[in-house]
């Protein structure tokens, strides 16, 4: 067995393809908008918080509060954003 990955592109995009089949699954089973997002954003903020530094993940916060702030969320409404931070 070798030790290679894929690229992080293809890697992120796998990723994300897995997460929206997710969200899909969870919609098919009725369960809410907020609390997919928050078990979303629970588990991805627990995956952050064990592989990194506590530094970066408040910069990866503060990168996504701006992100908000600025609109750039809500212009996107509507299109699958998995992966995409």
């Amino acid at each position: 067995m070798t030790d290679r990955h894929p690229p992080p592109e293809r890697e992120l995009s796998h990723a994300g393809s897995v997460v929206d089949k997710a969200i899909e699954y969870m919609i098919g089973e009725n369960l809410s908008e907020l609390s997919i997002a928050s078990a979303l954003l629970g588990g991805a903020m627990g995956l952050l918080s064990r592989s990194l530094p506590d530094t970066v993940v408040v910069q990866i916060l503060q990168n996504a509060i701006e992100s908000i702030k600025n609109g750039e969320m809500r212009s996107a409404a509507g299109k699958d954003h998995a992966g995409e931070a």
